[in-house]
């Protein structure tokens, strides 16, 4: 368990980039607490997709920032992991919620990704060319995770154990320069592949 580290870890990041198997090797890791928000939402008001297809998106999104807030709530001052959905950072509250949390994005490209969303065609806001719209909602999402984000994992090599052991030494070194105990601050919050 890291010591130094006294407030949740937010996983951010795009669709199928591996915050939910990176976010649990690293809870497992650590012996904390691992939540899904996009599994909590599913658990309470059915699949996404229905959700989508049944209410719409922004009835999904106000079901996530409420997901995502109560995560946060719940974990204030633990050593909890909580990993989002990819459009989640895209609500102003859960914006100002996640200043409470270490934030890690998981970065990536899309040739990263393309053979998970290529496998799972159930993403409602990838239908039609899921790389070409996967793509698009990147590209305005990108610039908010970049600004969000405390730590920048690049999750193109590795295994999810190795990723999960580099987040893992990110976070106490981010945790030893908050705390003072650092010799030296780290230059950049991106963790090297």
């Amino acid at each position: 368990m890291l010591e130094a580290l006294k407030r949740p870890v937010a996983l951010i990041g795009p669709m199928a980039v591996g915050k939910s198997a990176v976010g649990q090797q690293l809870a497992r890791q650590l012996g904390v607490r691992f939540v899904d928000t996009d599994v909590e939402v599913v658990a309470r008001h059915g699949s996404i997709a229905d959700i989508f297809a049944g209410r719409g998106e922004s009835a999904f999104r106000e079901l996530e920032a409420r997901a995502v807030a109560q995560a946060v709530e719940e974990a204030a001052g633990s050593a909890t992991v909580i990993s989002l959905g990819g459009g989640a950072v895209l609500d102003s509250g859960t914006q100002q919620l996640l200043a409470t949390c270490t934030v890690v994005y998981l970065e990536c490209d899309a040739d990263t990704v393309s053979e998970r969303i290529a496998r799972n065609s159930g993403r409602p806001l990838l239908a039609g060319d899921a790389m070409e719209r996967w793509r698009v909602l990147f590209a305005t999402r990108q610039p908010v995770y970049e600004r969000l984000a405390d730590v920048i994992l690049d999750v193109r090599n590795g295994s999810v154990p190795d990723l999960a052991d580099r987040l893992q030494d990110a976070l106490e070194q981010q945790a030893a320069v908050r705390t003072g105990k650092a010799a030296t601050p780290a230059a950049t919050k991106k963790v090297e592949k």
